[in-house]
């Protein structure tokens, strides 16, 4: 497929994803666009000191702007990164592609291997469905929910400043058995698979169709990001940087129609084994598996959540 204008809206919402983007470069954790029907409520604008005098509408199929005080010349979503990135044509669309990880030059399917018909865009904007799961708070030997929450919840759990205390303690501790009981007693954590009666596999009440893939004692841990970020073969949902500060958490969808949990875990980690040379953490096979929340400024989101 190629990296067009056309493609990439098609892949961003009519562009609306662009926008978030780069205003999330400016803003983090911050909400940047607040969406209702085809406008977004006035919004920050980093390039007038950051005044909430940003309005984005969809006009067309195209989400394009205007500034309530003129201090940018209205256009699409593309000028708008041009005045970000300082690039243009070609050039801004490959870009966006793999600023975005919108994958458009990828034509390879790691489930079904084809190539997916490009589907029209529709005449209204589609409600995004954002995967849920159950939240527990510290201890975690707690294992009734305290409540659920959807993965932009936690992404801005962990980017804001909730566990910036504990994740700092944490990674002060040089003795590993110490470090282990303190994850445990001070750290809330969630069950990225779904949604619980209380923390046992059996007790299942929704799954999310989300599958959790845990890099422990990794050398260079931006360097495995960035990997994965661009594997041909899987999207990413969410992504940061384990508690302990050397390993990563990698969330991402699979298909329950086409397979179990554990037929999908099975195959990545064979594949994360042949492509990667790195062993993943076996306790992703359980779809009660607890993961810890630490704080991680730089997580990463799929771009289509951040509306």
């Amino acid at each position: 497929m190629e990296i067009s204008k056309e493609t990439i809206l098609e892949k961003t919402h009519y562009g609306l994803n662009i926008y978030a983007h780069v205003l999330r470069q400016y803003y983090p954790g911050e909400t940047v666009l607040s969406l209702a029907g085809r406008d977004c409520k006035p919004t920050k604008n980093p390039f007038n000191d950051d005044k909430s005098t940003l309005k984005v509408q969809v006009v067309n199929n195209c989400a394009q702007h205007t500034d309530t005080e003129n201090s940018i010349s209205k256009g699409d979503a593309f000028d708008f990164a041009a005045l970000h990135y300082n690039l243009d044509g070609d050039e801004l669309y490959k870009k966006l592609n793999d600023e975005l990880h919108l994958r458009i030059d990828k034509s390879s399917s790691f489930y079904n291997n084809v190539v997916k018909e490009i589907e029209a865009i529709p005449e209204k904007p589609i409600k995004r469905i954002i995967p849920v799961f159950s939240f527990y708070k510290a201890p975690v030997s707690n294992i009734i929910p305290y409540g659920k929450i959807n993965l932009v919840e936690a992404y801005n759990l962990i980017t804001g400043s909730n566990y910036a205390s504990c994740t700092s303690t944490l990674r002060k501790i040089e003795n590993k058995q110490e470090a282990r009981k303190y994850k445990a007693n001070h750290f809330d954590y969630v069950t990225f698979s779904g949604t619980f009666s209380t923390r046992n596999d059996k007790s299942l009440l929704k799954h999310s169709s989300l599958l959790t893939v845990d890099f422990d004692h990794i050398n260079n841990v931006s360097e495995l990001k960035q990997l994965l970020l661009n594997d041909d073969y899987f999207e990413t949902e969410l992504m940061f940087v384990s508690p302990s500060g050397d390993g990563l958490k990698w969330i991402i969808p699979i298909d329950l129609t086409k397979a179990k949990q554990s037929d999908y875990f099975k195959a990545i980690s064979n594949y994360i084994k042949k492509t990667y040379q790195l062993e993943i953490d076996h306790s992703g096979k359980d779809i009660s598996r607890a993961c810890f929340l630490p704080q991680d400024t730089n997580a990463f989101i799929n771009p289509k959540y951040l509306l």
